[in-house]
């Protein structure tokens, strides 16, 4: 009964694929609630109460977790509310010393499509650059974001707005031109300095 929930929540774990840490795929997985029920005629499986889901370096926490498997086998899992009410996961990404985390009020993933959607409050963070909004919506396979304000409630606020962060790449990983006036230092290869020799 657990493997087959641990298999079923595994909706939840690979929240970004494209960035998420390949050695967590091999990670047992740990589920921790208040309580568990299992609906196999109906194919639904719930989670309540303080819910902690670990998986490597991959940790989800919810008040409420819901995984929903279709006919094909795909499954669709949605977290609701945490601390301060928000959802949260985190996971480190493939071979960076980085993490990806979010929050949301809700969190849904759903395996067929690979979509991860987070509602009211959310934010998604990677590395440095953040992205907040009502609305987020992620495509793993493209690694493509589409993120919306929502409406404010009080009509004299002014609109909701979207925020994004990206920070600048590092110097290091940049060529650096040659700028006027300096040198241009040439360097041969080894094998073509002693077959010009002969």
């Amino acid at each position: 009964m657990t493997i087959r929930l641990a298999t079923l929540t595994l909706c939840l774990l690979i929240s970004l694929p494209a960035l998420a840490e390949r050695a967590d795929r091999n990670k047992p997985m740990l589920l921790e609630a208040n309580r568990v029920s299992i609906d196999d005629a109906k194919k639904i499986q719930i989670l309540e109460g303080d819910v902690l889901i670990t998986k490597g370096t991959m940790t989800l926490k919810a008040d409420r977790v819901v995984i929903k498997e279709d006919q094909y086998g795909f499954q669709k899992g949605t977290a609701f509310g945490g601390k301060n009410g928000l959802a949260r996961f985190r996971q480190k990404r493939d071979g960076k010393e980085e993490y990806v985390e979010g929050e949301g009020e809700r969190i849904e993933y759903n395996t067929n499509s690979e979509i991860l959607e987070l509602f009211h409050r959310a934010w998604v963070k990677s590395g440095e650059d953040q992205v907040r909004g009502d609305y987020i919506w992620y495509d793993a396979v493209s690694e493509k974001y589409l993120v919306t304000a929502g409406e404010t409630r009080d009509p004299k606020a002014p609109p909701g707005r979207v925020r994004v962060v990206i920070q600048p790449k590092a110097k290091d990983s940049e060529a650096k031109p040659a700028t006027r006036g300096e040198r241009l230092e040439l360097k041969g290869s080894g094998n073509i300095g002693s077959q010009n020799a002969q």
